[in-house]
């Protein structure tokens, strides 16, 4: 086991205070502007930039440009003439997706019995969806989206198909103009992420490291949350056994249903985006989540059923203050012997 960099633990500390205070308003247009030169190149560093994000976040008038980046829709490196013809491309491959599947899909459902069950499944998902502001102002196009999940399930076979999908592509629906700027946002964001919303790539290996890092930063947490012992000193299961593995809603929609607003949602992807302050930063925003709720759990003795529903009403948070609170976890964790398995998953 090794010690962390103590400047990593004051640099984390910094921005979860620089957060809470709003020390800066978010970058608007005109700083953002102002990070490139006359040709469109980056005159700050991704680093510089990336830890803005993290500590102020981004105005809504740059969100969308900004997360191109982020994404890796276009490069760092890029300039604007470059990022115009990415831009283009783009829009190309996306026609070119939507010609190849409308040409496959009568095969498709002759041959492959889980294509219309996924079809009737994205279907049923977006009905459901309310797609009026208060005002009752449509919100979003649910023919276009539907395309747009179908075609993902299509053309993405890292990536099925999974309940809450629809709920993820309608924040990027939201967010950008064009329909290939969707599809191809949410797929750069699930690479970005690493697949840590997907159920079959990463979200075991998220429960499973916030198992970890609970038995590692608190012990007493865990023991109430695995496992137990008794006189004889032969393991029993805890009262909270299994709540962990039941929080995968939370990793799996990217933990949109605990904000008040979409652009809580926005926020807090869009710091899973910078990278900083570490690699999967989601699972300190998913322990910070759990230590909201560990006093109660405790001091009641929950079983993991009422541990579950306690968490599921964590509703109506404030991103900046779910980010502070997770940055300040990455800063007690690196001043710690940390266990390899953490290091090599936060670092």
């Amino acid at each position: 086991m090794t010690t962390l960099s103590p400047e990593n633990s004051i640099s984390a500390r910094r921005s979860a205070s620089f957060i809470l205070v709003k020390r800066k308003p978010p970058i608007d247009k005109t700083e953002w502007d102002g990070f490139f030169d006359e040709n469109g190149h980056l005159a700050k560093s991704r680093d510089f930039i990336c830890v803005n994000i993290l500590e102020r976040g981004l105005h809504p008038l740059v969100r969308t440009e900004a997360w191109k980046f982020l994404t890796g829709y276009y490069s760092w490196q890029s300039s604007q003439d470059e990022r115009l013809t990415v831009d283009s491309t783009r829009r190309k491959n996306y026609k070119a997706l939507c010609q190849m599947y409308e040409k496959i899909q009568p095969l498709l459902e002759n041959l492959h019995r889980n294509f219309i069950e996924t079809r009737n499944n994205i279907a049923y998902d977006i009905q459901k969806l309310y797609d009026k502001d208060p005002l009752g102002n449509i919100l979003i196009d649910k023919k276009k989206l539907e395309k747009i999940l179908l075609l993902s399930y299509v053309c993405n076979t890292q990536a099925e198909y999974q309940q809450g999908f629809h709920e993820m592509v309608m924040l990027f629906q939201l967010m950008v103009e064009h329909d290939h700027e969707t599809f191809w946002l949410f797929q750069f964001f699930l690479q970005k992420t690493e697949h840590s919303c997907v159920i079959n790539i990463g979200v075991g290996k998220n429960l499973d490291m916030l198992n970890n890092l609970i038995n590692f930063l608190d012990p007493m947490f865990a023991e109430h949350l695995t496992s137990g012992w008794h006189p004889a000193s032969l393991p029993t299961e805890g009262k909270g056994a299994g709540a962990v593995q039941s929080l995968f809603p939370w990793f799996c929609l990217c933990f949109q249903r605990a904000f008040k607003s979409f652009d809580d949602v926005w926020r807090l992807w869009e710091v899973l985006l910078t990278g900083k302050p570490c690699r999967n930063f989601q699972v300190l925003v998913a322990y910070s989540l759990l230590q909201m709720v560990r006093g109660q759990v405790l001091q009641e003795s929950m079983t993991g059923d009422a541990i579950l529903l306690a968490c599921n009403n964590l509703i109506d948070l404030d991103a900046d203050e779910l980010i502070s609170a997770a940055c300040l976890v990455y800063a007690e964790l690196i001043q710690k012997d940390v266990p390899q398995p953490l290091q090599d998953f936060f670092l």
